[in-house]
């Protein structure tokens, strides 16, 4: 399938998680904030992956079903499932559904996980295993017969059915921020998913001919007071949260768990939409653009002049999230 020159932002919002919402409504806040992806236009929703959450393939079924056009984006990790499995999982979806789905492949996860999973593998060896399963999955979904014999996995005249139109094959992202993830995206052509330093600051290099994007929270209101009042009511300081923050810190072997704290916290003023407050207390694992819509539209610009075409916001809290966000979007100036 050919791609298209974007001309505009790829965006995707991320799903509620069950961990956070009491079981008895999760399904509900699933539909609402799907409902409203829909109603304002974005391109998908993120479904993370972990082991203290539902499955995603069965929330991304739910996403389906109570949409018209939003795309599941599902977080894949390769000891979840072998990768004849995530390809079963898009071909029925697509034949029940004729709607298409996107794939989040994650190398790792958090070290508990990978510990309790007996997975010892180093972080640039985990990106070898990822390379060598999606090249499986899209081998099956692109209608190969695929015969492997790798390191990590076996296949011998392997075919999937139902087959995958080709207008409904999945969308590829992942992770991008370190030189081993950049490389994997870039052999697999998949977009890279980075946690940007401020626009005009990063220092993350793609190789060349890699598509880009990013993950990070937007709070934007037509006056920047009220946008840093949200904020501060949402995030307020969290001295536990900061405590928690350096526990993972000193366990985490992330690039970019250590690129962001080391980046020093950033006080909020006017013009300076970027901030990492909620990160550095734990909150969310993202950089946040706060501001007026008039602020925080030139950021998003400047990261487009930047070479991302693609924005993973965090979870909405409610419909303004994704009402205000969308107002910033359409402000955005991009060059024709």
């Amino acid at each position: 399938m050919t791609k298209e020159t974007p001309t505009r932002f790829e965006t995707f919002s991320t799903c509620p998680q069950s961990s956070a919402v009491d079981q008895h409504v999760y399904l509900d806040k699933v539909r609402e904030a799907s409902r409203w992806c829909d109603r304002y236009g974005y391109d998908g929703m993120l479904v993370y992956y972990d082991h203290s959450l539902v499955d995603p393939w069965l929330v991304a079924a739910e996403i389906l079903r109570v949409t018209e056009t939003l795309a599941p984006l599902v977080a894949v990790q390769p000891t979840a499932m072998p990768p004849y499995s995530v390809a079963k999982m898009l071909a029925s979806m697509s034949h029940l559904y004729e709607r298409r789905l996107y794939l989040n492949m994650i190398a790792g996860g958090f070290k508990g996980d990978l510990q309790a999973i007996g997975d010892e593998t180093p972080h640039d060896r985990r990106y070898d295993r990822l390379k060598e399963f999606t090249e499986i999955v899209l081998g099956l979904t692109d209608g190969d017969a695929v015969t492997h014999q790798g390191e990590w996995y076996t296949a011998n005249a392997l075919k999937l059915a139902p087959a995958i139109p080709e207008e409904l094959r999945p969308g590829l992202l992942m992770s991008g921020s370190s030189p081993a993830g950049l490389a994997t995206a870039s052999a697999l052509g998949a977009t890279a998913i980075q946690y940007p330093e401020p626009a005009g600051q990063e220092t993350t290099t793609a190789p060349e001919g890699t598509t880009t994007g990013i993950r990070v929270g937007i709070i934007a209101r037509p006056d920047s007071a009220e946008a840093w009042r949200v904020a501060h009511d949402r995030f307020p300081p969290n001295r536990r949260g900061e405590l928690l923050h350096g526990m993972a810190m000193a366990k985490s072997d992330s690039h970019w768990h250590s690129t962001l704290s080391q980046l020093a916290e950033e006080s909020a003023s006017e013009g300076n939409c970027y901030w990492l407050g909620p990160f550095q207390n734990y909150d969310t694992f993202c950089p946040y653009l706060v501001g007026s819509y008039d602020e925080v539209a030139p950021q998003l610009a400047a990261y487009w002049e930047a070479g991302h075409r693609t924005i993973i916001l965090d979870s909405p809290r409610d419909e303004d999230d994704l009402s205000t966000t969308a107002e910033v979007l359409n402000r955005v100036a991009l060059p024709a």
